[in-house]
């Protein structure tokens, strides 16, 4: 198994990296995230995971090991493949999917272009002991964003916004902003409503 590649970065392009180690070029599936994190510098180092198939064998770069590991808790997924697995690290960062999953936020990881509600359903239950065990999310994290998320819910329904209108607005406000207060993602929510 090839565990990591350091060498001189010949190509780099949002979905694919070719680094050259001792003369011969490993062409590298990335995501998204990894593009970004990979410094435009010849020297390179990218942890590795090796899927083998009957009809290929595709090589995965990461630009750290946690995004590897949530690669490979993500295809262990029954009906999530590398290809998926890799559409998600590029639409979400690592913390976002640990996040997503051990608040079983169904919705989240089913706006990953690929995964429907079932699929959704099992990386969930699949991986949430995994996640909150490996990565030790503190529950309190977990939960304190579900119960300002709910807090917002009900201001904004009491101002009269149904609950299905708002709902995708405060998602949205707190995944691009985790930390910040109920006043905050109440006072962003009225902007976008």
């Amino acid at each position: 198994m090839i565990t990591h590649i350091r060498g001189k970065l010949v190509e780099k392009n949002p979905t694919y990296a070719i680094v050259e180690c001792n003369g011969v070029g490993y062409f590298l599936n990335i995501s998204l995230n990894t593009f970004s994190k990979i410094p435009d510098s010849e020297a390179v180092l990218l942890y590795t995971h090796l899927s083998i198939r009957e009809d290929a064998h595709t090589l995965f770069g990461f630009a750290d090991k946690t995004e590897r590991e949530i690669f490979k808790l993500l295809i262990s997924v029954s009906g999530v493949g590398p290809s998926i697995a890799r559409t998600m690290l590029s639409s979400m960062t690592t913390d976002q999917i640990q996040q997503a999953i051990a608040s079983e936020d169904v919705a989240t990881i089913q706006s990953v272009k690929g995964i429907g509600g079932k699929t959704a359903q099992r990386v969930i239950v699949d991986l949430k002991d995994k996640i909150l065990k490996t990565f030790e999310l503190s529950e309190e994290s977990v939960n304190s964003n579900n119960t300002i998320k709910e807090e917002a819910l009900s201001a904004l329904e009491v101002l009269g916004f149904s609950r299905k209108q708002v709902d995708k607005v405060i998602h949205r406000i707190i995944q691009e902003s985790p930390n910040t207060s109920l006043e905050n993602i109440i006072k962003q929510a009225l902007k976008n409503l």
